[in-house]
Protein backbone atom coordinates (compact mmCIF):
# COMPACT_ATOMS: atom_id res chain seq x y z
CA UNK A 1 0.00 0.00 0.00
CA UNK A 2 2.78 2.47 0.69
CA UNK A 3 4.04 1.56 -2.14
CA UNK A 4 1.69 1.71 -5.07
CA UNK A 5 0.26 5.25 -2.74
CA UNK A 6 4.02 6.80 -3.33
CA UNK A 7 3.74 5.36 -6.94
CA UNK A 8 0.43 6.31 -7.92
CA UNK A 9 0.21 2.63 -10.12
CA UNK A 10 0.66 -0.65 -8.99
CA UNK A 11 3.67 -2.43 -8.00
CA UNK A 12 5.16 -5.98 -7.45
CA UNK A 13 7.99 -6.58 -4.95
CA UNK A 14 11.15 -7.43 -6.66
CA UNK A 15 13.72 -8.44 -3.31
CA UNK A 16 13.50 -8.81 0.53
CA UNK A 17 16.45 -8.05 3.09
CA UNK A 18 17.48 -10.62 5.23
CA UNK A 19 15.00 -10.86 7.69
CA UNK A 20 15.77 -12.01 11.49
CA UNK A 21 12.62 -12.70 13.62
CA UNK A 22 13.44 -11.57 17.85
CA UNK A 23 10.12 -13.29 19.03
CA UNK A 24 7.64 -15.31 18.69
CA UNK A 25 4.39 -14.30 18.38
CA UNK A 26 1.71 -16.82 19.99
CA UNK A 27 -2.39 -17.06 19.50
CA UNK A 28 -4.39 -13.86 21.12
CA UNK A 29 -1.58 -11.69 20.60
CA UNK A 30 -1.98 -8.74 18.55
CA UNK A 31 0.26 -7.76 15.53
CA UNK A 32 0.70 -4.75 14.61
CA UNK A 33 2.45 -3.59 10.93
CA UNK A 34 3.76 -0.05 10.49
CA UNK A 35 4.94 0.66 6.59
CA UNK A 36 6.40 3.32 4.88
CA UNK A 37 8.81 4.20 2.06
CA UNK A 38 12.38 5.19 2.68
CA UNK A 39 13.74 6.17 -0.63
CA UNK A 40 12.56 5.70 -4.22
CA UNK A 41 15.06 5.51 -7.14
CA UNK A 42 14.43 5.75 -10.97
CA UNK A 43 11.92 2.87 -11.41
CA UNK A 44 12.39 1.43 -7.92
CA UNK A 45 11.62 2.01 -4.25
CA UNK A 46 12.43 0.90 -0.80
CA UNK A 47 9.88 0.16 1.56
CA UNK A 48 10.93 -0.27 5.51
CA UNK A 49 8.03 -2.95 7.30
CA UNK A 50 8.51 -2.55 11.31
CA UNK A 51 6.63 -5.64 13.21
CA UNK A 52 5.81 -5.73 16.67
CA UNK A 53 3.50 -7.51 18.91
CA UNK A 54 1.21 -7.10 22.20
CA UNK A 55 0.12 -9.02 24.48
CA UNK A 56 -3.67 -7.83 25.32
CA UNK A 57 -3.44 -9.27 29.15
CA UNK A 58 -0.19 -7.89 30.20
CA UNK A 59 0.00 -4.74 27.76
CA UNK A 60 3.68 -5.39 26.95
CA UNK A 61 4.96 -4.88 23.58
CA UNK A 62 7.92 -6.31 21.72
CA UNK A 63 9.53 -5.93 18.24
CA UNK A 64 9.24 -9.07 15.69
CA UNK A 65 11.80 -7.53 13.11
CA UNK A 66 12.35 -5.10 10.92
CA UNK A 67 12.37 -5.32 7.50
CA UNK A 68 13.25 -3.73 3.86
CA UNK A 69 11.65 -5.11 0.88
CA UNK A 70 12.04 -3.11 -2.92
CA UNK A 71 9.20 -2.45 -5.37
CA UNK A 72 9.18 -1.96 -8.85
CA UNK A 73 6.67 0.69 -10.18
CA UNK A 74 4.73 -0.97 -12.88
CA UNK A 75 2.65 1.18 -15.82
CA UNK A 76 0.55 -0.34 -18.76
CA UNK A 77 1.78 -3.37 -20.82
CA UNK A 78 4.65 -3.98 -17.55
CA UNK A 79 6.24 -0.63 -18.21
CA UNK A 80 8.44 0.72 -16.12
CA UNK A 81 7.51 4.05 -14.07
CA UNK A 82 9.31 7.18 -13.20
CA UNK A 83 8.99 7.53 -9.63
CA UNK A 84 9.12 11.26 -7.48
CA UNK A 85 11.66 11.46 -4.90
CA UNK A 86 11.27 10.83 -1.36
CA UNK A 87 11.71 14.41 0.80
CA UNK A 88 12.48 13.28 4.58
CA UNK A 89 11.47 15.30 6.71
CA UNK A 90 12.46 14.15 10.56
CA UNK A 91 15.75 13.35 11.70
CA UNK A 92 14.62 9.50 11.39
CA UNK A 93 13.30 9.57 7.63
CA UNK A 94 16.76 11.46 6.99
CA UNK A 95 19.04 8.56 8.10
CA UNK A 96 17.23 6.28 6.79
CA UNK A 97 17.25 7.92 3.63
CA UNK A 98 21.09 7.95 3.16
CA UNK A 99 21.32 4.30 4.34
CA UNK A 100 18.60 3.22 1.90
CA UNK A 101 21.64 4.00 -0.70
CA UNK A 102 24.13 1.74 1.04
CA UNK A 103 21.24 -1.19 1.48
CA UNK A 104 20.58 -0.91 -2.62
CA UNK A 105 24.37 -1.17 -3.42
CA UNK A 106 24.36 -4.00 -1.65
CA UNK A 107 21.25 -5.90 -2.95
CA UNK A 108 23.20 -5.20 -6.34
CA UNK A 109 26.27 -6.74 -5.51
CA UNK A 110 24.33 -9.96 -3.89
CA UNK A 111 24.17 -11.97 -6.55
CA UNK A 112 27.82 -11.68 -7.59
CA UNK A 113 28.79 -12.59 -4.05
CA UNK A 114 26.75 -15.24 -4.03
CA UNK A 115 28.43 -16.40 -7.74
CA UNK A 116 32.04 -16.12 -6.23
CA UNK A 117 31.22 -17.46 -3.24
CA UNK A 118 30.43 -20.84 -5.50
CA UNK A 119 33.05 -21.02 -7.26
CA UNK A 120 35.63 -20.51 -4.01
CA UNK A 121 34.12 -23.45 -2.57
CA UNK A 122 35.68 -26.47 -1.99
CA UNK A 123 34.48 -29.63 -4.24
CA UNK A 124 35.21 -31.71 -1.28
CA UNK A 125 35.21 -30.90 2.81
CA UNK A 126 35.37 -32.31 5.73
CA UNK A 127 32.09 -33.49 7.66
CA UNK A 128 31.84 -32.05 11.32
CA UNK A 129 31.72 -34.71 13.83
CA UNK A 130 29.69 -34.24 16.95
CA UNK A 131 29.91 -36.83 20.11
CA UNK A 132 26.95 -39.20 20.36
CA UNK A 133 24.93 -37.52 16.98
CA UNK A 134 24.08 -39.83 14.47
CA UNK A 135 23.90 -38.03 10.97
CA UNK A 136 20.64 -37.77 9.08
CA UNK A 137 20.66 -38.28 5.42
CA UNK A 138 19.71 -34.78 3.47
CA UNK A 139 18.03 -37.09 1.09
CA UNK A 140 15.17 -37.81 4.11
CA UNK A 141 14.83 -34.48 4.80
CA UNK A 142 13.82 -33.31 1.02
CA UNK A 143 10.01 -32.23 0.81
CA UNK A 144 8.12 -31.42 -2.11
CA UNK A 145 4.90 -29.24 -2.51
CA UNK A 146 2.33 -28.04 -5.41
CA UNK A 147 0.16 -24.68 -4.38
CA UNK A 148 -2.57 -23.68 -6.64
CA UNK A 149 -2.44 -20.33 -6.73
CA UNK A 150 -6.37 -18.99 -6.18
CA UNK A 151 -7.91 -14.99 -6.49
CA UNK A 152 -7.57 -14.52 -3.14
CA UNK A 153 -3.63 -15.45 -3.24
CA UNK A 154 -3.29 -12.47 -5.77
CA UNK A 155 -3.19 -8.62 -5.88
CA UNK A 156 -5.77 -6.57 -7.98
CA UNK A 157 -3.48 -7.14 -10.68
CA UNK A 158 -3.95 -10.71 -10.59
CA UNK A 159 -0.55 -11.56 -9.99
CA UNK A 160 0.36 -13.32 -6.75
CA UNK A 161 1.27 -11.64 -3.29
CA UNK A 162 5.21 -11.91 -2.52
CA UNK A 163 4.13 -12.57 0.81
CA UNK A 164 1.94 -15.56 -0.01
CA UNK A 165 4.54 -17.11 -2.02
CA UNK A 166 7.43 -16.78 1.20
CA UNK A 167 4.17 -18.18 3.43
CA UNK A 168 4.07 -21.84 1.30
CA UNK A 169 8.20 -21.56 1.24
CA UNK A 170 8.20 -21.37 4.81
CA UNK A 171 5.65 -24.15 5.48
CA UNK A 172 7.66 -26.51 3.09
CA UNK A 173 11.01 -25.44 4.57
CA UNK A 174 9.69 -26.10 8.43
CA UNK A 175 8.92 -29.19 7.44
CA UNK A 176 12.11 -30.27 5.88
CA UNK A 177 13.19 -29.04 9.67
CA UNK A 178 11.27 -31.08 11.46
CA UNK A 179 12.13 -34.04 9.73
CA UNK A 180 15.74 -33.13 10.34
CA UNK A 181 15.06 -32.45 14.56
CA UNK A 182 12.11 -34.50 14.71
CA UNK A 183 10.47 -31.41 16.58
CA UNK A 184 9.02 -28.21 16.06
CA UNK A 185 11.74 -25.63 14.69
CA UNK A 186 11.79 -21.94 14.76
CA UNK A 187 12.15 -19.57 12.14
CA UNK A 188 15.14 -17.63 13.09
CA UNK A 189 16.24 -15.94 9.84
CA UNK A 190 15.05 -15.46 6.04
CA UNK A 191 18.55 -14.50 4.03
CA UNK A 192 18.27 -11.72 1.25
CA UNK A 193 15.97 -13.09 -1.90
CA UNK A 194 14.95 -11.70 -5.14
CA UNK A 195 11.74 -12.72 -7.04
CA UNK A 196 12.77 -13.65 -10.48
CA UNK A 197 9.56 -13.07 -12.09
CA UNK A 198 5.93 -12.99 -11.22
CA UNK A 199 3.56 -15.90 -11.37
CA UNK A 200 -0.65 -15.44 -11.40
CA UNK A 201 -3.99 -16.76 -10.69
CA UNK A 202 -4.29 -20.31 -12.14
CA UNK A 203 -0.79 -21.35 -11.93
CA UNK A 204 0.88 -24.10 -10.26
CA UNK A 205 3.47 -23.68 -7.57
CA UNK A 206 6.29 -26.42 -7.14
CA UNK A 207 7.86 -25.93 -3.78
CA UNK A 208 11.05 -28.10 -2.87
CA UNK A 209 13.16 -27.67 0.46
CA UNK A 210 15.73 -29.40 2.01
CA UNK A 211 18.43 -29.17 4.81
CA UNK A 212 21.57 -28.17 3.39
CA UNK A 213 23.47 -28.33 6.28
CA UNK A 214 22.87 -28.63 10.39
CA UNK A 215 25.29 -26.54 12.67
CA UNK A 216 25.81 -27.29 17.00
CA UNK A 217 22.45 -25.11 17.42
CA UNK A 218 21.17 -24.13 13.79
CA UNK A 219 19.78 -25.36 10.57
CA UNK A 220 20.11 -24.09 7.07
CA UNK A 221 17.25 -24.71 4.84
CA UNK A 222 17.13 -23.83 1.45
CA UNK A 223 13.41 -23.88 -0.43
CA UNK A 224 12.92 -23.19 -4.22
CA UNK A 225 9.63 -22.00 -5.45
CA UNK A 226 8.96 -23.08 -9.31
CA UNK A 227 5.86 -22.28 -11.48
CA UNK A 228 3.60 -23.25 -14.61
CA UNK A 229 0.24 -22.68 -15.92
CA UNK A 230 -2.47 -25.13 -16.40
CA UNK A 231 -0.68 -27.10 -19.31
CA UNK A 232 1.17 -29.60 -17.76
CA UNK A 233 4.34 -28.86 -19.83
CA UNK A 234 8.23 -29.17 -18.76
CA UNK A 235 8.83 -25.38 -18.86
CA UNK A 236 8.41 -24.42 -15.26
CA UNK A 237 9.55 -20.67 -14.68
CA UNK A 238 11.64 -20.36 -11.33
CA UNK A 239 10.21 -17.83 -9.39
CA UNK A 240 12.07 -17.39 -6.29
CA UNK A 241 14.77 -19.17 -3.91
CA UNK A 242 15.81 -18.36 -0.16
CA UNK A 243 18.01 -19.90 2.57
CA UNK A 244 16.24 -20.07 5.98
CA UNK A 245 17.64 -20.64 9.38
CA UNK A 246 15.79 -22.43 12.15
CA UNK A 247 16.53 -23.21 15.56
CA UNK A 248 14.90 -25.66 18.50
CA UNK A 249 14.15 -24.29 21.64
CA UNK A 250 14.29 -26.37 24.71
CA UNK A 251 11.33 -25.25 27.53
CA UNK A 252 14.22 -22.74 28.85
CA UNK A 253 14.09 -21.00 25.60
CA UNK A 254 17.32 -21.93 24.55
CA UNK A 255 18.81 -23.66 21.35
CA UNK A 256 19.11 -26.96 21.65
CA UNK A 257 21.58 -29.17 19.60
CA UNK A 258 20.64 -30.35 16.31
CA UNK A 259 22.08 -33.46 14.69
CA UNK A 260 24.16 -33.99 11.97
CA UNK A 261 23.03 -33.83 8.06
CA UNK A 262 24.68 -36.11 6.04
CA UNK A 263 24.75 -35.17 2.13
Amino acid sequence: LPAERHAGCPCVTASMDDIYFEHTISVGQVVNIKAKVNRAFNSSMEVGIQVSYEDLCSGKHWSICKAFATFVAQGHFGTKVKLKPVVPQTEEEKIEYSIAAERRRMRLAHKDTLKDLLTRIPRETELETRDGSVAVPAEKTRVESVELVLPPHANHQGNTFGGQIMAWMENVATIAASRLCRAHPTLQTIEMFHFRGPSQVGDRLVLKAIVNNSFKNSMEVGVCAEAYGQEMSGNRRHINSAFMTFVVLDQEGRPRSLPMVAP
